[in-house]
Protein backbone atom coordinates (compact mmCIF):
# COMPACT_ATOMS: atom_id res chain seq x y z
CA UNK A 1 0.00 0.00 0.00
CA UNK A 2 2.44 2.66 -1.00
CA UNK A 3 0.31 5.49 -2.50
CA UNK A 4 -2.17 7.03 0.64
CA UNK A 5 -5.55 8.54 -0.70
CA UNK A 6 -6.99 11.38 0.61
CA UNK A 7 -10.31 9.78 -0.03
CA UNK A 8 -11.24 6.47 -1.72
CA UNK A 9 -14.92 6.58 -2.59
CA UNK A 10 -16.76 2.82 -2.65
CA UNK A 11 -19.12 2.60 -5.59
CA UNK A 12 -19.23 4.52 -8.61
CA UNK A 13 -23.14 5.57 -8.58
CA UNK A 14 -23.87 8.97 -9.21
CA UNK A 15 -23.62 10.31 -5.49
CA UNK A 16 -20.45 8.82 -5.00
CA UNK A 17 -19.41 10.69 -8.17
CA UNK A 18 -21.18 13.90 -6.61
CA UNK A 19 -18.68 13.32 -3.69
CA UNK A 20 -15.72 12.40 -5.57
CA UNK A 21 -16.19 15.52 -7.98
CA UNK A 22 -16.30 17.89 -5.04
CA UNK A 23 -13.35 16.80 -3.27
CA UNK A 24 -11.17 16.34 -6.62
CA UNK A 25 -11.76 19.99 -7.53
CA UNK A 26 -10.71 20.87 -4.24
CA UNK A 27 -7.20 19.20 -4.72
CA UNK A 28 -7.97 16.27 -3.07
CA UNK A 29 -6.33 13.26 -4.37
CA UNK A 30 -9.54 10.62 -4.58
CA UNK A 31 -9.81 7.76 -6.26
CA UNK A 32 -13.55 5.77 -6.95
CA UNK A 33 -13.95 2.36 -7.11
CA UNK A 34 -16.50 0.45 -8.98
CA UNK A 35 -17.35 -2.87 -9.01
CA UNK A 36 -19.07 -3.25 -12.21
CA UNK A 37 -17.49 -2.96 -15.82
CA UNK A 38 -19.44 1.22 -16.11
CA UNK A 39 -19.83 3.99 -13.40
CA UNK A 40 -23.14 4.95 -12.86
CA UNK A 41 -25.18 2.55 -10.61
CA UNK A 42 -28.49 3.11 -11.28
CA UNK A 43 -27.77 6.34 -13.06
CA UNK A 44 -26.63 4.36 -16.00
CA UNK A 45 -27.46 3.59 -19.51
CA UNK A 46 -26.81 0.25 -21.73
CA UNK A 47 -26.11 -0.39 -25.39
CA UNK A 48 -26.71 -3.58 -25.16
CA UNK A 49 -29.25 -4.82 -23.75
CA UNK A 50 -31.90 -3.86 -26.86
CA UNK A 51 -28.99 -3.05 -29.73
CA UNK A 52 -29.15 -0.17 -31.62
CA UNK A 53 -30.97 1.60 -28.88
CA UNK A 54 -29.90 3.48 -25.46
CA UNK A 55 -31.21 1.78 -22.52
CA UNK A 56 -31.35 2.70 -19.11
CA UNK A 57 -30.87 0.31 -16.72
CA UNK A 58 -32.12 2.53 -13.31
CA UNK A 59 -33.06 5.91 -12.88
CA UNK A 60 -34.64 7.87 -15.94
CA UNK A 61 -36.38 11.30 -15.18
CA UNK A 62 -33.87 13.48 -13.60
CA UNK A 63 -36.01 15.71 -11.25
CA UNK A 64 -34.55 17.01 -8.30
CA UNK A 65 -30.98 17.36 -9.17
CA UNK A 66 -31.84 20.74 -10.99
CA UNK A 67 -32.90 21.89 -6.89
CA UNK A 68 -29.37 21.64 -6.25
CA UNK A 69 -26.11 23.44 -7.25
CA UNK A 70 -24.71 20.40 -8.52
CA UNK A 71 -24.75 21.40 -12.21
CA UNK A 72 -23.58 24.51 -11.62
CA UNK A 73 -21.11 23.66 -8.98
CA UNK A 74 -19.59 20.66 -11.10
CA UNK A 75 -19.83 22.88 -14.52
CA UNK A 76 -21.14 19.30 -15.67
CA UNK A 77 -22.56 21.22 -18.60
CA UNK A 78 -18.56 21.93 -19.79
CA UNK A 79 -17.87 18.38 -19.10
CA UNK A 80 -20.22 16.71 -21.53
CA UNK A 81 -23.99 17.00 -20.05
CA UNK A 82 -26.72 18.28 -21.41
CA UNK A 83 -30.86 18.69 -20.69
CA UNK A 84 -33.18 18.67 -22.48
CA UNK A 85 -36.72 20.05 -20.60
CA UNK A 86 -39.68 17.82 -20.27
CA UNK A 87 -42.92 20.37 -21.16
CA UNK A 88 -45.34 19.49 -20.26
CA UNK A 89 -42.94 17.40 -17.06
CA UNK A 90 -46.82 15.21 -16.25
CA UNK A 91 -49.27 13.78 -18.78
CA UNK A 92 -52.55 12.34 -16.90
CA UNK A 93 -54.94 10.97 -19.25
CA UNK A 94 -58.99 9.74 -18.56
CA UNK A 95 -58.88 6.73 -19.07
CA UNK A 96 -62.68 7.29 -20.68
CA UNK A 97 -60.94 9.54 -23.10
CA UNK A 98 -61.86 13.16 -21.82
CA UNK A 99 -59.29 15.46 -21.39
CA UNK A 100 -56.20 15.02 -20.36
CA UNK A 101 -54.44 17.26 -17.37
CA UNK A 102 -51.28 18.68 -18.60
CA UNK A 103 -48.38 19.94 -15.64
CA UNK A 104 -46.14 22.36 -17.57
CA UNK A 105 -43.52 24.25 -15.65
CA UNK A 106 -45.78 27.46 -15.79
CA UNK A 107 -48.21 27.56 -13.41
CA UNK A 108 -50.81 29.25 -15.65
CA UNK A 109 -50.60 26.98 -18.37
CA UNK A 110 -51.22 23.95 -15.80
CA UNK A 111 -54.10 26.04 -14.48
CA UNK A 112 -55.54 26.18 -17.66
CA UNK A 113 -55.17 22.62 -18.19
CA UNK A 114 -56.95 22.16 -14.85
CA UNK A 115 -59.77 24.14 -15.89
CA UNK A 116 -60.48 22.18 -19.09
CA UNK A 117 -61.33 19.40 -16.49
CA UNK A 118 -62.79 20.98 -13.79
CA UNK A 119 -63.20 24.77 -13.40
CA UNK A 120 -63.56 24.94 -9.64
CA UNK A 121 -60.29 23.13 -9.08
CA UNK A 122 -58.14 25.40 -10.95
CA UNK A 123 -57.81 28.21 -8.99
CA UNK A 124 -57.66 25.77 -6.25
CA UNK A 125 -54.65 24.55 -7.93
CA UNK A 126 -52.89 27.89 -8.17
CA UNK A 127 -53.97 28.55 -3.92
CA UNK A 128 -52.08 24.76 -3.60
CA UNK A 129 -49.31 25.85 -5.38
CA UNK A 130 -48.79 29.49 -3.50
CA UNK A 131 -49.33 27.43 0.07
CA UNK A 132 -46.67 24.59 -0.64
CA UNK A 133 -44.47 26.33 -2.45
CA UNK A 134 -43.11 27.92 0.95
CA UNK A 135 -42.90 24.95 2.54
CA UNK A 136 -41.32 23.29 -0.26
CA UNK A 137 -38.40 26.11 -0.36
CA UNK A 138 -38.04 25.40 3.42
CA UNK A 139 -37.56 21.88 3.09
CA UNK A 140 -34.88 22.47 0.54
CA UNK A 141 -32.92 24.24 2.31
CA UNK A 142 -33.54 21.56 4.75
CA UNK A 143 -32.57 18.62 2.43
CA UNK A 144 -29.02 20.25 1.43
CA UNK A 145 -26.59 20.21 4.51
CA UNK A 146 -26.42 18.15 7.72
CA UNK A 147 -29.64 16.80 8.81
CA UNK A 148 -30.62 18.57 12.79
CA UNK A 149 -33.63 19.29 14.65
CA UNK A 150 -33.64 22.84 14.15
CA UNK A 151 -33.11 22.21 10.26
CA UNK A 152 -36.62 20.27 10.36
CA UNK A 153 -38.39 23.07 12.42
CA UNK A 154 -37.22 25.66 10.64
CA UNK A 155 -38.34 24.00 7.51
CA UNK A 156 -41.88 23.16 8.33
CA UNK A 157 -42.40 24.76 11.98
CA UNK A 158 -41.46 28.26 10.39
CA UNK A 159 -44.19 28.30 7.80
CA UNK A 160 -47.56 29.03 7.79
CA UNK A 161 -49.90 28.16 5.02
CA UNK A 162 -52.52 31.36 3.78
CA UNK A 163 -55.47 30.73 5.05
CA UNK A 164 -54.47 28.01 7.66
CA UNK A 165 -53.97 28.46 11.33
CA UNK A 166 -50.63 27.34 12.84
CA UNK A 167 -52.06 24.40 14.18
CA UNK A 168 -54.23 23.84 10.93
CA UNK A 169 -50.92 23.76 9.18
CA UNK A 170 -49.37 21.21 11.26
CA UNK A 171 -52.68 19.29 10.88
CA UNK A 172 -52.01 18.99 7.25
CA UNK A 173 -47.96 18.72 6.86
CA UNK A 174 -48.18 16.44 8.85
CA UNK A 175 -51.77 14.27 7.42
CA UNK A 176 -51.18 10.91 4.69
CA UNK A 177 -51.01 12.54 1.47
CA UNK A 178 -54.29 10.99 0.05
CA UNK A 179 -55.99 12.69 2.64
CA UNK A 180 -54.62 15.93 2.02
CA UNK A 181 -55.38 15.82 -1.83
CA UNK A 182 -59.37 14.51 -0.48
CA UNK A 183 -59.59 17.82 1.50
CA UNK A 184 -57.38 19.98 -1.40
CA UNK A 185 -59.37 18.73 -4.66
CA UNK A 186 -62.46 17.82 -5.74
CA UNK A 187 -61.88 16.00 -8.84
CA UNK A 188 -60.51 12.53 -8.84
CA UNK A 189 -58.48 12.72 -12.10
CA UNK A 190 -57.26 15.87 -10.73
CA UNK A 191 -56.44 14.28 -7.44
CA UNK A 192 -55.36 10.98 -8.62
CA UNK A 193 -52.55 12.36 -10.87
CA UNK A 194 -50.69 13.98 -8.25
CA UNK A 195 -51.23 11.07 -5.73
CA UNK A 196 -49.86 8.68 -8.06
CA UNK A 197 -46.72 10.96 -9.19
CA UNK A 198 -46.75 11.37 -4.99
CA UNK A 199 -46.32 7.51 -4.36
CA UNK A 200 -43.09 7.25 -6.63
CA UNK A 201 -41.48 8.20 -3.55
CA UNK A 202 -42.95 4.73 -1.97
CA UNK A 203 -45.48 4.91 1.09
CA UNK A 204 -48.82 4.43 0.28
CA UNK A 205 -51.59 7.24 0.60
CA UNK A 206 -52.33 6.55 3.75
CA UNK A 207 -49.49 6.98 5.38
CA UNK A 208 -49.28 9.36 8.24
CA UNK A 209 -46.93 12.46 7.84
CA UNK A 210 -46.36 11.93 4.04
CA UNK A 211 -48.37 15.25 3.04
CA UNK A 212 -45.25 16.70 1.70
CA UNK A 213 -44.87 14.14 -0.85
CA UNK A 214 -47.59 15.87 -2.68
CA UNK A 215 -47.02 19.44 -2.08
CA UNK A 216 -43.33 18.86 -3.38
CA UNK A 217 -45.02 18.38 -6.62
CA UNK A 218 -45.23 22.13 -7.08
CA UNK A 219 -41.66 22.80 -6.61
CA UNK A 220 -41.50 21.42 -10.58
CA UNK A 221 -43.01 24.77 -11.71
CA UNK A 222 -39.97 26.22 -10.65
CA UNK A 223 -37.33 23.68 -11.80
CA UNK A 224 -39.16 21.79 -13.79
CA UNK A 225 -38.49 17.63 -15.47
CA UNK A 226 -35.41 17.73 -17.34
CA UNK A 227 -34.01 14.40 -19.24
CA UNK A 228 -30.25 13.43 -19.93
CA UNK A 229 -29.34 13.69 -23.56
CA UNK A 230 -27.86 10.48 -24.76
CA UNK A 231 -29.52 8.80 -22.06
CA UNK A 232 -29.06 9.11 -18.02
CA UNK A 233 -26.63 8.07 -17.52
CA UNK A 234 -24.69 11.12 -19.56
CA UNK A 235 -25.19 12.44 -15.71
CA UNK A 236 -22.88 9.78 -14.49
CA UNK A 237 -20.35 10.03 -17.37
CA UNK A 238 -19.96 13.98 -16.92
CA UNK A 239 -19.18 13.55 -13.19
CA UNK A 240 -16.16 11.08 -14.28
CA UNK A 241 -14.93 13.36 -16.66
CA UNK A 242 -15.09 16.21 -14.39
CA UNK A 243 -12.93 14.30 -11.74
CA UNK A 244 -10.15 13.43 -13.93
CA UNK A 245 -10.33 16.37 -15.33
CA UNK A 246 -9.22 17.49 -11.56
CA UNK A 247 -6.88 14.37 -11.19
CA UNK A 248 -8.75 12.36 -9.65
CA UNK A 249 -9.00 8.47 -10.69
CA UNK A 250 -12.18 6.30 -11.21
CA UNK A 251 -11.65 2.70 -11.69
CA UNK A 252 -13.97 -0.17 -12.71
CA UNK A 253 -14.22 -3.75 -12.64
CA UNK A 254 -12.51 -2.95 -8.93
CA UNK A 255 -14.68 -4.83 -6.43
CA UNK A 256 -14.06 -4.14 -2.88
CA UNK A 257 -14.04 -7.06 -0.84
CA UNK A 258 -13.41 -4.86 2.66
CA UNK A 259 -13.02 -1.45 4.36
CA UNK A 260 -9.92 -1.68 6.45
CA UNK A 261 -9.51 -0.09 10.10
CA UNK A 262 -6.11 -0.36 12.24
CA UNK A 263 -7.68 -2.89 14.88
CA UNK A 264 -6.10 -1.15 18.06
CA UNK A 265 -7.43 2.40 17.07
CA UNK A 266 -10.59 1.59 14.47
CA UNK A 267 -9.50 4.45 11.93
CA UNK A 268 -9.19 4.16 8.83
CA UNK A 269 -6.51 3.02 6.73
CA UNK A 270 -7.81 2.05 3.54
CA UNK A 271 -9.55 -0.89 1.23
CA UNK A 272 -8.67 -4.19 -0.11
CA UNK A 273 -10.36 -5.23 -3.70
CA UNK A 274 -11.35 -8.91 -4.08
CA UNK A 275 -8.16 -9.58 -5.94
CA UNK A 276 -6.57 -9.02 -3.16
CA UNK A 277 -5.10 -5.26 -3.51
CA UNK A 278 -4.67 -2.94 -0.56
CA UNK A 279 -5.29 0.32 -1.37
CA UNK A 280 -4.45 2.81 1.41
CA UNK A 281 -6.57 5.89 2.17
CA UNK A 282 -6.64 8.39 5.12
CA UNK A 283 -10.87 7.84 4.77
CA UNK A 284 -13.31 6.29 3.51
CA UNK A 285 -16.76 7.37 1.78
CA UNK A 286 -19.19 4.02 1.57
CA UNK A 287 -21.26 5.16 -1.81
CA UNK A 288 -23.67 1.99 -1.27
CA UNK A 289 -26.72 0.64 0.43
CA UNK A 290 -26.07 1.09 4.24
CA UNK A 291 -26.24 -2.80 4.91
CA UNK A 292 -24.02 -3.67 2.31
CA UNK A 293 -21.35 -1.31 4.39
CA UNK A 294 -22.19 -2.62 7.80
CA UNK A 295 -22.89 -6.33 6.88
CA UNK A 296 -20.58 -7.19 4.08
CA UNK A 297 -17.17 -4.62 3.98
CA UNK A 298 -17.30 -3.95 7.75
CA UNK A 299 -15.41 -6.56 9.40
CA UNK A 300 -17.14 -7.89 13.03
CA UNK A 301 -14.25 -6.20 15.13
CA UNK A 302 -14.96 -2.45 13.22
CA UNK A 303 -18.32 -2.01 14.76
CA UNK A 304 -20.08 -2.40 18.09
CA UNK A 305 -22.48 -5.11 18.01
CA UNK A 306 -25.55 -2.90 18.97
CA UNK A 307 -24.68 -0.73 15.80
CA UNK A 308 -24.97 -3.59 13.64
CA UNK A 309 -27.69 -5.16 15.13
CA UNK A 310 -29.33 -1.80 14.83
CA UNK A 311 -28.60 -1.66 10.92
CA UNK A 312 -29.70 -5.14 10.09
CA UNK A 313 -33.41 -3.75 12.15
CA UNK A 314 -33.67 -0.71 9.31
CA UNK A 315 -37.46 -1.34 7.41
CA UNK A 316 -36.05 -2.07 3.77
CA UNK A 317 -39.64 -3.54 2.99
CA UNK A 318 -40.73 -5.92 0.31
CA UNK A 319 -39.22 -4.62 -2.73
CA UNK A 320 -40.85 -1.65 -4.70
CA UNK A 321 -41.41 -1.99 -8.26
CA UNK A 322 -40.62 -3.32 -11.65
CA UNK A 323 -40.10 -1.77 -15.03
CA UNK A 324 -40.08 -2.64 -18.27
CA UNK A 325 -38.33 -1.45 -21.09
CA UNK A 326 -39.53 -1.66 -25.13
CA UNK A 327 -37.93 -1.08 -28.45
CA UNK A 328 -40.90 0.26 -30.42
CA UNK A 329 -41.99 1.04 -33.50
CA UNK A 330 -43.93 3.52 -32.86
CA UNK A 331 -45.29 5.58 -29.62
CA UNK A 332 -48.60 4.89 -27.28
CA UNK A 333 -51.09 6.48 -29.59
CA UNK A 334 -52.90 8.60 -26.68
CA UNK A 335 -56.85 8.65 -27.40
CA UNK A 336 -57.70 12.23 -28.35
CA UNK A 337 -54.09 13.71 -28.80
CA UNK A 338 -52.75 15.51 -32.01
CA UNK A 339 -48.81 14.04 -33.33
CA UNK A 340 -46.86 15.35 -36.03
CA UNK A 341 -45.00 13.32 -38.34
CA UNK A 342 -42.64 10.80 -36.13
CA UNK A 343 -45.78 10.03 -33.76
CA UNK A 344 -44.94 12.30 -31.31
CA UNK A 345 -47.29 14.72 -29.40
CA UNK A 346 -46.90 17.06 -26.11
CA UNK A 347 -48.43 14.02 -24.29
CA UNK A 348 -44.99 12.26 -24.68
CA UNK A 349 -43.04 14.22 -23.47
CA UNK A 350 -42.92 13.64 -19.70
CA UNK A 351 -43.81 11.34 -16.89
CA UNK A 352 -47.19 9.61 -18.61
CA UNK A 353 -49.82 9.13 -15.15
CA UNK A 354 -51.62 6.36 -15.88
CA UNK A 355 -53.75 5.87 -13.03
CA UNK A 356 -57.17 5.99 -13.85
CA UNK A 357 -58.29 6.50 -9.81
CA UNK A 358 -57.10 5.96 -6.10
CA UNK A 359 -59.07 2.77 -5.97
CA UNK A 360 -56.80 1.64 -8.32
CA UNK A 361 -53.72 2.22 -6.71
CA UNK A 362 -55.03 1.54 -3.16
CA UNK A 363 -55.51 -2.19 -4.50
CA UNK A 364 -52.31 -2.60 -6.28
CA UNK A 365 -50.66 -1.88 -2.76
CA UNK A 366 -53.37 -3.93 -1.24
CA UNK A 367 -52.28 -6.94 -3.61
CA UNK A 368 -48.44 -5.89 -2.33
CA UNK A 369 -49.33 -6.37 1.23
CA UNK A 370 -50.58 -10.06 0.31
CA UNK A 371 -47.08 -10.53 -1.11
CA UNK A 372 -48.64 -11.05 -4.87
CA UNK A 373 -47.96 -9.08 -7.78
CA UNK A 374 -50.70 -6.44 -8.31
CA UNK A 375 -53.53 -8.13 -10.71
CA UNK A 376 -54.20 -4.74 -12.39
CA UNK A 377 -50.47 -3.05 -11.78
CA UNK A 378 -50.49 1.11 -12.61
CA UNK A 379 -48.24 2.18 -14.73
CA UNK A 380 -45.98 4.99 -14.94
CA UNK A 381 -44.95 5.48 -18.46
CA UNK A 382 -41.66 7.04 -20.40
CA UNK A 383 -40.80 8.00 -23.89
CA UNK A 384 -37.96 9.76 -23.58
CA UNK A 385 -37.32 9.12 -27.71
CA UNK A 386 -39.69 11.77 -28.04
CA UNK A 387 -37.79 14.52 -27.27
CA UNK A 388 -34.15 12.15 -28.02
CA UNK A 389 -34.12 10.53 -31.01
CA UNK A 390 -30.07 9.82 -30.28
CA UNK A 391 -32.13 7.01 -28.36
CA UNK A 392 -33.07 4.88 -31.23
CA UNK A 393 -32.89 3.97 -34.85
CA UNK A 394 -34.47 5.82 -37.22
CA UNK A 395 -38.35 5.75 -37.16
CA UNK A 396 -38.25 3.96 -33.82
CA UNK A 397 -39.02 4.61 -30.23
CA UNK A 398 -38.49 3.56 -26.86
CA UNK A 399 -40.96 3.23 -24.08
CA UNK A 400 -40.07 2.43 -20.50
CA UNK A 401 -43.33 1.29 -18.08
CA UNK A 402 -42.68 1.58 -13.98
CA UNK A 403 -45.00 -0.12 -12.16
CA UNK A 404 -45.30 -0.10 -8.46
CA UNK A 405 -46.12 -2.13 -5.90
CA UNK A 406 -44.71 -5.11 -7.57
CA UNK A 407 -43.27 -7.38 -4.25
CA UNK A 408 -39.88 -8.30 -4.36
CA UNK A 409 -40.60 -11.88 -1.84
CA UNK A 410 -43.81 -13.22 -3.33
CA UNK A 411 -46.07 -15.53 -0.90
CA UNK A 412 -48.01 -17.34 -3.27
CA UNK A 413 -45.71 -19.86 -4.30
CA UNK A 414 -44.53 -17.90 -7.49
CA UNK A 415 -40.97 -17.01 -8.52
CA UNK A 416 -40.62 -14.06 -10.43
CA UNK A 417 -38.09 -15.94 -13.01
CA UNK A 418 -40.74 -17.78 -13.93
CA UNK A 419 -43.45 -15.18 -13.92
CA UNK A 420 -41.24 -11.95 -15.61
CA UNK A 421 -43.36 -12.02 -18.78
CA UNK A 422 -46.36 -12.40 -17.53
CA UNK A 423 -46.04 -9.62 -15.35
CA UNK A 424 -44.61 -7.54 -18.37
CA UNK A 425 -47.57 -8.12 -20.54
CA UNK A 426 -50.26 -6.88 -17.75
CA UNK A 427 -48.33 -4.05 -17.45
CA UNK A 428 -47.89 -3.25 -21.43
CA UNK A 429 -51.54 -4.39 -21.10
CA UNK A 430 -52.17 -1.48 -18.04
CA UNK A 431 -50.91 1.00 -20.98
CA UNK A 432 -53.12 0.03 -23.71
CA UNK A 433 -56.08 1.26 -22.00
CA UNK A 434 -55.08 4.32 -22.09
CA UNK A 435 -53.40 4.15 -25.33
CA UNK A 436 -54.76 1.06 -27.55
CA UNK A 437 -52.41 -0.92 -29.62
CA UNK A 438 -49.40 0.21 -27.76
CA UNK A 439 -48.76 -3.33 -27.20
CA UNK A 440 -49.02 -4.26 -30.75
CA UNK A 441 -45.78 -1.62 -31.52
CA UNK A 442 -43.37 -3.01 -29.34
CA UNK A 443 -40.05 -5.08 -31.10
CA UNK A 444 -38.46 -6.10 -28.10
CA UNK A 445 -38.45 -5.32 -24.53
CA UNK A 446 -35.88 -5.77 -21.24
CA UNK A 447 -37.50 -6.90 -18.04
CA UNK A 448 -36.38 -5.88 -14.67
CA UNK A 449 -38.38 -7.81 -12.28
CA UNK A 450 -37.20 -6.77 -8.46
CA UNK A 451 -35.66 -9.65 -8.45
CA UNK A 452 -32.99 -7.83 -11.41
CA UNK A 453 -32.90 -4.90 -9.68
CA UNK A 454 -31.51 -6.46 -6.53
CA UNK A 455 -28.50 -8.38 -8.84
CA UNK A 456 -27.81 -5.45 -10.73
CA UNK A 457 -28.04 -2.93 -8.74
CA UNK A 458 -27.41 -3.87 -5.18
CA UNK A 459 -30.03 -2.60 -3.91
CA UNK A 460 -31.77 -5.07 -1.33
CA UNK A 461 -34.80 -6.72 -1.33
CA UNK A 462 -35.10 -4.54 -4.87
CA UNK A 463 -35.81 -1.17 -2.93
CA UNK A 464 -34.74 1.55 -5.21
CA UNK A 465 -35.19 4.11 -2.34
CA UNK A 466 -32.47 2.01 -0.15
CA UNK A 467 -34.75 2.52 3.04
CA UNK A 468 -38.32 2.88 3.37
CA UNK A 469 -38.87 6.68 2.80
CA UNK A 470 -41.08 6.79 5.85
CA UNK A 471 -41.00 9.42 8.25
CA UNK A 472 -39.06 7.53 10.82
CA UNK A 473 -36.61 6.67 9.01
CA UNK A 474 -35.82 10.32 7.14
CA UNK A 475 -33.94 13.75 7.80
CA UNK A 476 -32.05 12.69 11.26
CA UNK A 477 -33.58 9.12 11.16
CA UNK A 478 -32.39 8.15 8.18
CA UNK A 479 -30.66 5.50 8.37
CA UNK A 480 -30.33 5.95 11.91
CA UNK A 481 -29.98 9.40 14.29
CA UNK A 482 -26.24 8.36 15.06
CA UNK A 483 -25.27 7.70 11.25
CA UNK A 484 -27.65 10.52 9.86
CA UNK A 485 -24.74 13.13 9.45
CA UNK A 486 -22.64 11.41 6.76
CA UNK A 487 -20.66 9.91 9.09
CA UNK A 488 -19.71 6.46 11.24
CA UNK A 489 -18.33 7.98 14.58
CA UNK A 490 -17.33 4.33 15.63
CA UNK A 491 -15.13 4.03 12.83
CA UNK A 492 -12.44 7.29 12.30
CA UNK A 493 -12.38 8.47 8.99
CA UNK A 494 -15.40 6.32 7.48
CA UNK A 495 -18.07 8.51 5.61
CA UNK A 496 -21.68 7.71 4.52
CA UNK A 497 -23.33 8.44 0.87
CA UNK A 498 -26.16 7.44 -1.02
CA UNK A 499 -30.14 6.43 -1.03
CA UNK A 500 -29.37 5.43 2.56
CA UNK A 501 -28.68 8.55 3.96
CA UNK A 502 -30.49 12.03 4.34
CA UNK A 503 -32.35 13.18 2.09
CA UNK A 504 -33.13 9.66 0.61
CA UNK A 505 -33.76 8.13 -3.10
CA UNK A 506 -34.17 9.88 -6.67
CA UNK A 507 -31.56 10.95 -9.23
CA UNK A 508 -30.44 14.59 -7.48
CA UNK A 509 -27.49 14.40 -5.64
CA UNK A 510 -28.13 15.69 -2.14
CA UNK A 511 -26.51 13.05 -0.19
CA UNK A 512 -23.29 13.33 -2.45
CA UNK A 513 -23.04 16.86 -1.98
CA UNK A 514 -23.87 16.68 1.62
CA UNK A 515 -21.26 14.47 2.29
CA UNK A 516 -18.52 16.39 0.58
CA UNK A 517 -19.48 19.48 2.36
CA UNK A 518 -18.64 17.35 5.36
CA UNK A 519 -15.78 16.22 4.51
CA UNK A 520 -14.54 19.80 3.39
CA UNK A 521 -15.30 21.59 6.38
CA UNK A 522 -13.60 18.95 8.72
CA UNK A 523 -10.26 19.25 6.05
CA UNK A 524 -8.16 17.80 3.83
CA UNK A 525 -5.39 16.46 6.40
CA UNK A 526 -7.95 16.02 9.62
CA UNK A 527 -10.49 12.86 9.44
Amino acid sequence: MAETWDAVVVGGGHNGLITAAYLAKNGWKVLVLERRPDIGGAVATDTQVLPGYRIDTGSSAHIMIHQTPVFRDLDLGGHGLEYLEMDPWGYAPSVEGGPAIRFYRDLDRTVESIAAVSPEDAERYREFARAWTGIGEGALRAFLGEPTPPKLIRAFFGKSIPGCSRLEMLRKIFSPYGQMLEESFGNEQLRTAILWLAAQSGPPPSEVGTANFAGWHVMYHQSGMKRAKGGSGALTRALRNRIEADGGTVRTDAPVRQILTDPASLRITGVELEDGERVAARRVVAACHIKTTVDTLLSESALPGRLRERVNQLRIGNGFGMIVRCAMRGLPPYRGEAFDERGVGSCHHGLQLLAASRREIDDAYADYLRGRPPEQPVPLAMTFSALDPSLAPPDRHTLFIWGQYHPYELRNGEHWDEIREREADKLLAAVDRFAPGTSDLVEDRFIQTPLDIERLHGHHRGNVMHLEMSLDQMFFFRPLPELSRYRVPAVEGLYLTGASTHPGGGVWGASGHNTAQVLLKRGRRKT
